[in-house]
């Protein structure tokens, strides 16, 4: 075989190029619209991320709401537009390990869109939230002329598995007390924007306590004992859910 039988990426684009140039609509506009607010799309022509757009359709989920259950069939991948996304193990007798809370900007569901498989976890709305569902066939398609797509969502897999690898570490090797006081400076982080905060700060907590913490395995009776800890440390002020911290500096010597 020579490289004339191996079908390139400017080959194929010429093949679907008339069909995708006579589909543009005002749909298609507005969706390649919300897509390229994600950093996944960075990079992509206007032709490229039109292409995907044909294959995405705009989910609006009220709090509370399931996405998915474990055991449902995989169709694509979504990337969050607005809101918060919990992904979670649900027992038999309806107990509930929290995996991942996930924010804007971020996508779940590659990995077994991969694989062919079923979801291992249930998908539920933490918040009012706004999704794309990118379809599956549509992204392979994409994948197989765009070799830069394809590290982009290899880098992004590899990321979660990081993550990942991080928190068995965590929950292995860090006391409840370090997993909560790294939670909220990752938490101030984010909302700083990676600029190193100084002084006092506040931070609203995303979610529930009880959904935190069984994000950070731990028990909620064992979350909130902690918090109390630190708050007569004076480390933090606790008002509803929303966390002071006098000296954040002060806080982050305090990690074991």
């Amino acid at each position: 075989m020579n490289h004339c039988d191996i079908p390139c990426k400017e080959s194929l684009e010429a093949m679907r190029a008339p069909s995708g140039a006579a589909a543009s609509t005002p749909e298609i506009e507005r969706l390649s619209q919300l897509l390229t607010q994600a950093p996944l799309f960075n990079g992509l022509s206007a032709v490229e991320v039109a292409r995907i757009a044909k294959g995405v359709r705009e989910i609006k989920v009220p709090k509370g709401e399931i996405l998915f259950h474990r055991g449902d069939a995989c169709t694509g991948f979504h990337l969050i537009l607005s809101g918060q996304i919990k992904l979670a193990f649900t027992s038999a007798d309806g107990n509930e390990k929290v995996v991942e809370i996930l924010r804007p900007g971020q996508t779940f569901g590659e990995a077994v869109m991969f694989m062919d498989k079923p979801y291992v976890v249930m998908a539920q709305a933490l918040t009012e939230a706004q999704l794309l569902h990118i379809g599956k066939q549509i992204f392979f398609d994409e994948l197989a002329v765009d070799p830069l797509f394809c590290r982009k969502i290899i880098a992004g897999l590899s990321q979660r598995l990081h993550r990942l690898m991080a928190d068995v570490e965590s929950y292995s090797l860090r006391s409840g007390r370090d997993r909560i006081i790294g939670y909220l400076l990752r938490e101030e982080e984010i909302r700083a924007d990676d600029t190193p905060p100084e002084g006092r700060v506040s931070i609203r907590l995303p979610t529930s306590k009880g959904t935190i913490a069984s994000r950070l395995n731990l028990t909620q009776e064992h979350f909130s004992r902690i918090l109390h800890e630190l708050t007569n440390n004076g480390l933090i002020e606790v008002e509803g859910r929303t966390i002071h911290i006098p000296d954040i500096a002060r806080l982050r010597d305090s990690l074991g």
